[in-house]
């Protein structure tokens, strides 16, 4: 999809900070080509992956050997998840044993701003809005807090600081609005930290909201990723 991060703009991060919002901005692509459908682009998404993290000094085997597996079960998207996930979580354990908490901080950062501009720009649609696309997007209000207070934890890299920043002014067009959920109905998963729930749900979001979110996460990724 054209909405996607080009593979061919990996040689652009020449900067650890930009390989490294980089790396999570691919994985999130990655997701995304994997629920709809799997072939050579997902291939070559992993491999990319696996050239940025070389770029970030994080050991090949790490990405290899998941992308070997890939090779022999390309049938298969939720062992492709599985074994990306586990990816993820073991490059993230590894910067952190080596003490480069910043760099798995803003790699998770990217992440979430590509997964935010992914929903805002292939499944959000301002002319006819979805309820559960609107809703999804909403509570997003809860991963961004987490992701904030997470990133809190590196404020002596000033990239961090630097993207914190502008990740708080985007709070604020999610503290403009309200969800309620019905008691009982809501569950969260700690593991991927997402609320979900299963029953009826207040909010008080505006179109015009959406549409001011939307706009701020596109000029925010746009400076991620080029």
């Amino acid at each position: 999809s054209s909405a996607l991060n080009p593979v061919s703009n990996k040689d652009l991060y020449l900067s650890n900070s930009k390989a490294a919002i980089n790396t999570g901005v691919y994985g999130a692509d990655f997701g995304y080509l994997k629920i709809f459908g799997i072939g050579q682009e997902v291939i070559n998404y992993m491999m990319t992956i696996r050239d940025m993290s070389n770029k970030l000094g994080i050991p090949d085997n790490l990405l290899t050997e998941p992308i070997k597996q890939v090779r022999s079960d390309i049938a298969d998207p939720d062992t492709i998840t599985t074994l990306m996930k586990k990816a993820y979580d073991d490059i993230e354990s590894w910067l952190r044993e080596s003490g480069r908490e910043s760099t798995a901080g803003l790699m998770i950062m990217g992440g979430w701003v590509e997964a935010m501009y992914l929903a805002t720009h292939l499944v959000y649609n301002p002319a006819n809005p979805d309820p559960v696309v609107v809703q999804k997007i909403a509570e997003q209000k809860y991963t961004l807090t987490s992701l904030l207070s997470f990133l809190k934890n590196y404020y002596d890299d000033p990239v961090v600081v630097y993207y914190t920043k502008k990740l708080k002014y985007l709070k604020n067009y999610f503290d403009s609005f309200d969800i309620y959920f019905e008691k009982g109905d809501l569950e969260i998963d700690t593991v991927r930290q997402v609320l979900r729930s299963s029953g009826s749900v207040k909010m008080t979001v505006t179109v015009e909201t959406l549409n001011k979110i939307r706009d701020y996460v596109e000029k925010l990724r746009t400076e991620m990723v080029t």
